[in-house]
């Protein structure tokens, strides 16, 4: 390639590098137009709005950064809601992630039909459409939920306990239920990451000097499935962050003192039930830098894997 082709900084100009990867780029239109319009586009429009008064039967009035003062420093449910949250994302989210990377490494290990029928045992739960009326038969309030027939049995208890209207019970509760549902995507991918290992690296590391599984898994098996490691992480952030259905669906939107309140439910408490989209969009705007924020970290931390 002549250098009258090359742009000052010794790199091909962009326009003539997209004009060769047409194709590929032809190829992409698709996904690209609907990730745009479908996901970039509304985030813009969001964060745009959150700058606003909108209650969706008159045009948007700019307040500049009115809402943001209110959500910081008067909305105390706001506040409620982003400790709760923070509490899921740092107790479910680790957790979580360990277990669904745990389980996937010891599934992994058994015979291809074993395999198939344990996959299904834990990614069932996540799936599943009636995992919230089984919860809510385990906490029922009386005697006849299972959870409380079982400890009064016990003896473990005196009376029922009314585990979604005691306020100091709901959120450790949800934290567990949303425990049991969080083995889902991630745990999948972590199992197709650790089968696409090259079993001729094993060998290569043992000649290294790696002498113990634990080793393996650290200096090897890892590093092997960073994409997966990372998408898992996503995801693992994005349901540890994005809880709501759980809360609403057993605690009820409100909770008792919003004990079960999180980003989300308080989101849809003015975005659905109240109609001020603006108020909403700075709640969802924060709740994005928060996700953004979150995600960085982690891909650093992930980095740092095998060294």
């Amino acid at each position: 390639m002549t250098t009258a082709k090359l742009s000052k900084t010794g790199r091909e100009p962009l326009s003539r590098r997209i004009w060769k990867a047409r194709s590929s780029y032809l190829l992409m239109a698709p996904y690209f137009i609907l990730f745009f319009f479908f996901t970039v586009l509304p985030v813009l429009m969001s964060v745009g709005l959150s700058f606003t008064h909108f209650n969706m039967l008159e045009p948007p009035e700019f307040i500049g950064w009115q809402n943001y003062i209110k959500l910081l420093l008067e909305d105390d449910i706001f506040i409620i809601s982003l400790k709760n949250t923070l509490l899921f994302a740092v107790i479910t989210g680790p957790i979580s992630y360990f277990l669904c990377l745990l389980f996937a490494w010891i599934i992994n290990e058994f015979k291809p039909k074993m395999r198939a029928f344990l996959t299904l045992i834990f990614y069932a739960p996540s799936i599943t459409g009636n995992a919230y009326i089984v919860w809510n038969l385990i906490l029922t309030g009386d005697r006849y939920g299972y959870l409380n027939g079982i400890l009064l049995r016990l003896d473990i208890i005196n009376e029922a306990v009314l585990w979604m209207k005691t306020e100091n019970l709901i959120l450790p509760v949800l934290i567990v239920v949303q425990l049991w549902l969080s083995l889902g995507t991630g745990f999948l991918a972590f199992l197709a990451g650790l089968q696409t290992v090259d079993k001729g690296m094993y060998e290569a590391a043992a000649i290294d000097g790696v002498k113990n599984r634990w080793q393996e898994l650290w200096f090897v098996t890892l590093p092997a499935m960073r994409p997966q490691l990372m998408f898992g992480a996503v995801m693992q952030i994005t349901m540890s962050f994005a809880v709501a259905d759980i809360s609403i669906y057993l605690a009820g939107n409100p909770s008792v003192n919003y004990a079960g309140a999180t980003i989300i439910t308080h989101l849809l408490d003015y975005g659905s039930t109240r109609l001020d989209m603006g108020y909403a969009s700075a709640i969802a705007t924060i709740l994005f830098l928060l996700m953004v924020g979150t995600n960085k970290l982690v891909q650093r931390l992930l980095r740092r894997v095998g060294n």
